[in-house]
């Protein structure tokens, strides 16, 4: 691409996270050399391996490939806000003049070379991003996705176009999930926006609600003149577009644009009739799993059909999304058990799954194991934490995950326990701790909650539990 066409080599710092991960694999497949360094093998950088990517997990300066120390020239460094300034690595990049850019910033460079949806909100944008990628697919249409999870339709973060000749078509669209931490969706320019949510998140980042909803609405504001903006209409007041074409949605408000009725849950699944602005749709089949997802079904219908996809693909795509890794994740189905693994790690995240999780399965006691994600964001949501976890009937609480973070005196995971009205509550790491507990409870229905590293449980929780 034009944009990069005297750079031949790309390093990503931290290129085990889910958005850098993706852009790793969008230079290799354009036939960069992509290398990267990152704190923590996974089973995401062990694939990123396979696919011929360079990693190592030391920050040592010394394992940098000899190719890429006296090319500074022509390699470009990536690097997320995650990255300490005292990083070996990104010292040495710096101090030897490599052209270093925020992934932020090349993902914006890239979204902005085509005819770009991007899906923006503090919850729901994965899921969505997802969705719309299975759409295009299932339409035919050749087209690039950049997720911020696994999509299990395509095992992957990352979609591409399958002829070489749409890399340079500007009318090619491009599904980008556009993240509001550290104001990153401000480098995308879209033809379609999706608002889904302006809740109070990243108060490391904003100072508050207000300065979230001002940012959100320049994002709004950087759709073209031509293109729209698809918002939910929960937060349609917030939401000023200016003059550019605005088209709200909901699972059930039938003052919105386009809206859901005659719900049915039928095997797990939720089927619906779409009113749309163009006529009632009938018989939508959701794939993914949850009632929350009847809501991002209404937000992804509304964009498609606004970009022009016939309503066939539309219903089709919605209909065989198989979900994404880690959202509404389903690990064992059994008469005895139910295991859901979710990546909620917002107040509002765990009260829609948690919910989502016990209509689905009415009957079921519910157990569920919540790991805090960062320190100032226990601090600032403990309440809301608390409130949400009091639907469940037994909860194990893990301790924080602190990620970029250091410790804040007096916050842990015993702060939320303590402002909870629900003492069937443990605080507990140990796996074996973990699993004597819930056998204890006779746990028909478990949830795994949390975007740090719980995942790892996911594993000999199930390989515990499906033996039964």
């Amino acid at each position: 691409m034009n944009q990069f066409e005297n750079i031949k080599n790309v390093y990503l710092l931290g290129i085990g996270g889910i958005g850098m991960s993706a852009l790793a694999r969008y230079f290799n497949a354009e036939g960069f050399n992509v290398y990267g360094y990152d704190l923590t093998e996974t089973s995401l950088t062990r694939q990123l391996q396979s696919e011929g990517i360079s990693i190592i997990y030391q920050d040592d300066p010394q394992q940098i490939p000899d190719e890429l120390v006296l090319t500074n020239k022509s390699t470009m460094v990536i690097f997320t806000p995650a990255i300490p300034k005292e990083n070996k690595l990104y010292n040495f990049f710096i101090e030897g003049e490599y052209l270093m850019l925020k992934r932020a910033k090349v993902l914006g460079i890239i979204a902005n070379s085509y005819k770009t949806i991007a899906v923006s909100g503090t919850h729901g944008k994965t899921t969505n991003s997802c969705t719309i990628a299975n759409i295009l697919q299932e339409s035919g249409i050749d087209s690039f996705a950049f997720l911020g999870g696994i999509s299990k339709n395509l095992n992957s973060n990352l979609m591409l176009p399958s002829k070489n000749e749409s890399f340079a078509d500007t009318e090619t669209l491009l599904v980008a999930e556009a993240d509001e931490y550290d104001r990153s969706f401000l480098w995308i320019n879209p033809f379609a926006t999706i608002i889904t949510y302006v809740d109070a998140d990243h108060l490391d980042i904003y100072k508050n609600r207000d300065d979230i909803v001002s940012t959100f609405n320049r994002f709004a504001q950087s759709t073209h003149h031509n293109g729209f903006v698809v918002v939910n209409k929960k937060i349609d007041s917030l939401i000023d577009t200016a003059g550019i074409k605005k088209i709200t949605y909901s699972e059930s408000d039938p003052s919105a644009d386009y809206y859901a009725d005659n719900i049915r849950l039928e095997n797990g699944k939720y089927t619906i009739d779409a009113h749309t602005p163009l006529g009632t749709v009938a018989d939508i089949t959701i794939g993914a799993r949850g009632r929350v997802n009847i809501e991002n079904t209404m937000a992804c219908l509304a964009t498609c059909q606004n970009i022009g996809i016939k309503m066939a693909g539309i219903k089709q795509g919605i209909a065989t999304f198989k979900g994404v890794q880690r959202r509404m994740d389903i690990h064992i189905y059994t008469p005895e058990m139910v295991y859901i693994d979710d990546y909620a790690h917002h107040p509002r995240e765990l009260e829609a799954t948690i919910t989502s999780a016990k209509q689905l399965y009415p009957e079921r006691k519910t157990l569920g194991i919540f790991q805090p994600h960062l320190y100032s964001r226990t601090k600032d949501f403990a309440e809301g934490f608390a409130k949400s976890l009091d639907l469940l009937d037994d909860i194990i609480l893990m301790d924080i995950y602190p990620a970029r973070e250091k410790p804040i005196e007096n916050v842990s995971s015993q702060m939320i326990a303590d402002l909870m009205k629900n003492k069937n509550v443990v605080i507990l790491n140990e796996i074996s701790q973990i699993i004597n507990h819930i056998k204890q409870k006779n746990t028909k229905l478990l949830l795994t909650l949390g975007a740090g590293n719980i995942d790892k449980l996911v594993k000999p929780l199930s390989d515990a539990f499906s033996k039964l």
